[in-house]
This record gives C-alpha cells, structure tokens and sequence, in this order.
C-alpha cells in the first residue's frame, strides 16, 4: 500500500458515513464524509496539510479558509505553505468589523479558495463571488475531498480550477 492510499484509507475509516443524508444542495445522499472526524485529529489534518501544500498554484498570495470546515484546514495549510491566511464567512458580520475575509488582505493579491469537502462546488461559488468582489483575484479552489458529483464542472464555469487532494473514487 502506497503512502497515498494509507491516508485515503485512514480518511475513509475516520469520516465515511453511510445511510440517508441531506446535502448543502438538497440532494439525499446514501453515502457521506464527516469531515470534522479528520479535521479533529491532529495528526491526520497536519498529514493531508503536508500533501495539500504541492497543490497549491503557483503565484498563490494568500489561502482564503472557508466558513466553517475549510478553516481548520486552511490553518492547518498555512503551517505548511508558509502563506498567510484568510477566514471567510458565509456573510459579512454584522457587528465590530463588519468582514466577510478576517485576517490577511485579499484585495489585489491572488488568492487560493480552501474547502474540505466539495459536491456541487455553491458554496465555493458563492465565496468565490464575493471574494472577487473584495478585489480579490481568484481561479482556483483546492479541497480535500472531491464527491465527484459535479462540483469541478460547476467552478469551472466560474473560472475557478478545483484541485483535490483525495476523491470519491480514492476513498471507495
């Protein structure tokens, strides 16, 4: 067993849940990675850091971790990327600052969106968007986990390449 199929193991035995669930889309999926199980073990997160960190674009300026499961992710990331760090929220707050990206400016630097798990890629989408809208200049997204349920052909048509450390098919 390769080194990369000894953590895609590791991940499946750790998150993989299976049974009837709702996605952030609305679909019911029989299958499902409970992502927080490998962002809760040190040293499995700090493992998929270190691999995460050789797909990361060059050029990239800053990590931007999303609300909320990229966020374990992203810090972890940044340990290994040497980059600083952005936290962006589902919405702006409302209140002290009133910032959608907490941490290191976004705009007018290239910008690396990170998530966990990516299905149908909304939620990076909408980040995306709003990041863009910061002065942020983003193409490209790197997860974790691709579901390979569509995700990667959603960011495409926004510009955005997804990069994936492990996918559905990795972890089966």
């Amino acid at each position: 067993m390769t080194a990369s199929e000894d953590l895609a193991r590791r991940v499946r035995d750790v998150s993989r849940l299976t049974g009837e669930f709702v996605l952030r889309s609305g679909r019911t999926a029989t299958e499902y990675f409970d992502k927080y199980q490998f962002e809760a073990d040190p040293e499995l997160l700090d493992q998929l850091a270190e691999r995460m960190a050789v797909l990361i674009p060059e050029g990239t300026e800053v990590l931007a971790g999303l609300e909320m499961g990229g966020i374990a992710v992203v810090t972890a990331l940044a340990r290994h990327a040497k980059l600083p760090t952005a936290f962006v929220r589902k919405q702006a707050k409302q209140y002290g600052t009133a910032r959608l990206a907490e941490g290191a400016e976004v705009a007018g630097r290239r910008v690396l969106v990170v998530e966990d798990v990516v299905t149908s890629g909304g939620q990076v989408v909408i980040s995306t968007g709003e990041l863009r809208k910061l002065g942020a200049h983003v193409d490209h997204a790197l997860c974790v986990i691709d579901r390979q349920e569509g995700g990667a052909a959603a960011l495409a048509a926004d510009g955005i390449t997804l990069r994936a450390l492990l996918t559905r098919e990795d972890l089966s």
